[in-house]
């Protein structure tokens, strides 16, 4: 089985990397996991991006990209893979989820299932990203991924940042590969189109494969979060009927912004 899909790279210097939209898992891995059927599957809703790959659907029709097929509590491929470097695993939600988004155990791995975890799904989709950065940097001499991810309306018992009133927006930078002209750009084009933005709030960072994370400034990358309630009902776990205007206005003001960028840096 292949755990994610590669769309092929178009006429521009651009990577869209969708991680978490997927609440599949995998039939061999269920066992795995010590909550029950239902309640594995809500959890899988909980914590997706749900509907993220339709979302952004527009930008990876135009530029290209990387899609996750599995759940993030299956393998979350955002993480490090290394536990000590990575902040989320003493929640238990490092690369492969321990605990649920309440802190109840959700499974016990051993060091070989892990390794299993980590050949199969989590180092086989990480090369394909990196593929598909090194294909955009052979092609154009540079890249400019686009992290593309949904956030919860209200703060979880989890996330670091617990401030009630979350923007519309959220933008994530890296200080060695995000470029702030773009920060600006993106920043202003949507509060002209109405939405309330934030810059690395509640979320920050934005994804680079480790084979050029803070060694290549020609690899550039930049966050971007929608907040869900913009675009589907959380409870319900279903989309809203606003939903394609949010995705067209979403995908253009970003597409816009980044070919702008692109243009004057040249």
């Amino acid at each position: 089985m292949k755990y994610f899909s590669v769309i092929q790279l178009k006429k521009f210097p651009m990577v869209c990397h969708v991680p978490h939209s997927s609440t599949i898992i995998p039939g061999k891995y269920r066992p795995d996991f010590l909550i029950g059927k239902k309640e594995l599957e809500q959890e899988a809703k909980k914590l997706a991006d749900l509907y993220t790959r339709e979302l952004y659907r527009p930008l990876l029709r135009e530029f290209g990209g990387v899609v996750f097929g599995v759940s993030r509590i299956v393998v979350d491929p955002e993480r490090f893979e290394n536990d000590s470097k990575e902040e989320m695993a003493k929640v238990g939600m490092g690369v492969l989820y321990t605990k649920t988004e309440s802190g109840r155990l959700l499974r016990r791995i051993e060091a070989r299932r892990r390794e299993e975890y980590l050949n199969k799904i989590y180092r086989p989709y990480q090369l394909a990203l990196s593929r598909s950065v090194k294909g955009c940097l052979r092609k154009f001499g540079r890249c400019l991924i686009i992290d593309c991810h949904s956030f919860p309306a209200r703060p979880r018992r989890y996330e670091r940042d617990k401030t009630a009133q979350r923007p519309d927006i959220c933008l994530g930078t890296d200080k060695f590969h995000t470029p702030g002209r773009l920060v600006v750009a993106l920043s202003k084009a949507f509060r002209a189109a109405g939405f309330s933005v934030k810059v690395n709030q509640p979320f920050r960072g934005a994804m680079v494969p480790l084979d050029f994370y803070r060694r290549d400034k020609r690899v550039r990358s930049i966050l971007v979060e929608v907040n869900r309630a913009l675009y589907m009902d959380e409870k319900r776990f279903s989309k809203q009927r606003g939903f394609a205007r949010i995705s067209r206005t979403v995908s253009r003001i970003v597409s816009a912004a980044c070919h702008d960028y692109l243009q004057k840096t040249k």
